[in-house]
């Protein structure tokens, strides 16, 4: 027999007590811009044992105004806004192209926490996204030389023999150059903190960018 997905739906639970914490959030002491706040659950996140709190949800749109989603991973966040990368050439490059405009979603549900953000994307100097690349691993390097990302692949053999040349490559030229590898920064517009509770008297704390800084507001959950 198949698999009964709306039983199993209703089998399950969010924010077990057995696997998740809910910490009291008083946005009344929050600081006064976003980036410490968040470094600050980041870290919290990392502290509980989150697996792969680093990696996020990044929503872009194409040319058309068509939304897509994808899972990657976070290379830092500081005054130029929240960084990740792509080569320009895949799927989100050419939307972030064609539309420099896109949300990140973290969740954290060892805290029942979330963070969203959206707001507008730069491209990084060449430069910084080579420097990007080579601080990372070597699978990262031959990751990224295997190129061609987004495109129709023929079989699983032809991408075999294509990551074994660039896994070659990496490992003999760490610093090998990769053109289309991009260093994306995204400002944000908006940045909402969400702490879960228990008795569904969620916290959405709001910061909205202005000319002179940011505002903080409320929202109903």
């Amino acid at each position: 027999m198949g698999t009964d997905l709306h039983s199993l739906l209703r089998s399950l639970r969010v924010w077990a007590p057995e696997s998740t914490t809910l910490p009291p959030f008083d946005p009344a002491t929050t600081p006064t811009t976003p980036l410490p706040l968040f470094t600050e659950w980041f870290a919290e996140a990392v502290a509980a044992g989150q697996p792969e709190p680093h990696t996020m949800s990044l929503a872009t749109s194409d040319a058309d105004g068509r939304p897509d989603v994808r899972t990657v991973m976070l290379h830092g966040a500081d005054a130029a806004g929240w960084s990740f990368a792509t080569h320009s050439t895949s799927r989100k490059g050419h939307h972030l192209t064609a539309r420099p405009y896109a949300a990140l979603g973290f969740y954290w549900p060892v805290l029942g926490r979330q963070v969203r953000l959206r707001g507008p994307i730069t491209a990084a100097p060449s430069a910084e996204s080579q420097s990007d690349l080579h601080a990372r691993s070597t699978g990262a390097l031959a990751a990224a030389l295997t190129g061609r990302q987004s495109q129709v692949l023929g079989s699983v053999e032809e991408l075999r023999e294509a990551s074994e040349a660039a896994w070659a490559q990496a490992q003999h030229t760490p610093d090998a150059p990769v053109p289309t590898w991009t260093l994306y920064h995204l400002a944000p517009d908006e940045v909402e903190f969400f702490q879960g509770d228990a008795q569904r008297r969620h916290v959405r704390l709001v910061y909205g960018r202005t000319g002179s800084g940011w505002t903080r507001s409320l929202l109903w959950p």
